[in-house]
Formats: structure tokens, C-alpha cells, sequence
């Protein structure tokens, strides 16, 4: 491969990396239109509790995250196979958390590690998810999480973004 090649793929690969941030990012954020950007809208979809389309899942999994006061998900560097110019198998592994308060002010939740399975496309020249599935490879519970404010002894400040549109959200 040349170099003006290799430096295309270097290219092809950030974007793809950067798709994938993308997609924590706005989970995270509660961003329904960022979220939706990540994924081709015809793409498939399967996470086992979820079978469609990309424009099905988006406010599926929106409303599974707002169902969440505190949500984090951390994707790996993605391991990135280039089948045509346009086209590329992705892997990556991640964690994901959401923690509620119950009636009781009781915070718990989950902690989730899995890994996307996906195969991106690149149409007019922008790259998204095509296909993907999701599968779990562990979880385990989170129990008497501290609440929603800062630790006296430790005090960092603390997000709560419960609904789209956090003042602290900025459009990247």
C-alpha cells in the first residue's frame, strides 16, 4: 500500500474510533439525535433483548437510559478489519453502568461488560454502524451506591443529567 493509502486508512480508522465515542458519548449525554447519528437508520440491530433496525433501537435504548439517574459506558480502542475502501468489520469491548433510586432512596444498579460486534459502512463519504450486535460477556450488581450529592470528606462535583439538553453538554 502507498503512503497516501496508509494515511487514508489511518484516516478511516480515526473516524470509525470517533463514531464509537460517539456513541458512549451520547448515551451518557441523553443526546437522541447523536445517538441516532452513530448508525446507518436501515442498519441491523441485535442485542438479544432488542431485534431491528438502528431507527427502531434509538429510542428504545434512549428510554432505557433515561430510565437510568446516573448512566457511564466505556468503550476499548476498537480492533478495525478493512474489507473494501468502504467497508469494515469492528470490534470493540465495553463497560456500561446505570445506577437508579428506588422509592426508598436506595441507589443501586448495574455494572455490564460485553463486546460490539460490528460492520461499519462508509455512504457519501461518512462513516456508521451498519450492523451490530451486542453480546454480554458479564454483569454484576452495584448495591448502596452514594447518593446524588458530594461526598462531605471528597467533595467532587457530582452530574445529574436526567434529561437531554444538560447545561454542561457541549456539541462536539
Amino acid at each position: 500500500m502507498g503512503m497516501e493509502a496508509e494515511l487514508q486508512r489511518l484516516l478511516d480508522k480515526q473516524a470509525i474510533a470517533e463514531v464509537l465515542q460517539r456513541y458512549s458519548r451520547t448515551l451518557d449525554w441523553l443526546d437522541d439525535a447523536g445517538q441516532a447519528a452513530c448508525f446507518w437508520p436501515d442498519a441491523p440491530i441485535d442485542y438479544g433483548f432488542f431485534t431491528g433496525s438502528a431507527a427502531e433501537f434509538v429510542p428504545v435504548v434512549m428510554a432505557i437510559e433515561r430510565a437510568s439517574q446516573r448512566r457511564w459506558h466505556f468503550l476499548s480502542a476498537p480492533s478495525i478489519a478493512f474489507h473494501s475502501a468502504d467497508r469494515a468489520s469492528v470490534e470493540c469491548y465495553g463497560f456500561a453502568t446505570g445506577i437508579r433510586c428506588d422509592a426508598e432512596g436506595i441507589w443501586s444498579g448495574g455494572l455490564y461488560g460485553g463486546r460490539y460486534l460490528d460492520e461499519f459502512e462508509r455512504r457519501e463519504g461518512v462513516w456508521r454502524i451498519a450492523q451490530r450486535q451486542y453480546v454480554m460477556d458479564w454483569r454484576t450488581p452495584l448495591d448502596n451506591q452514594p447518593p446524588d450529592e458530594p461526598d462531605p470528606d471528597f467533595p467532587l462535583p457530582v452530574l445529574q443529567i436526567i434529561a437531554s439538553g444538560h447545561p454542561a453538554y457541549r456539541a462536539m
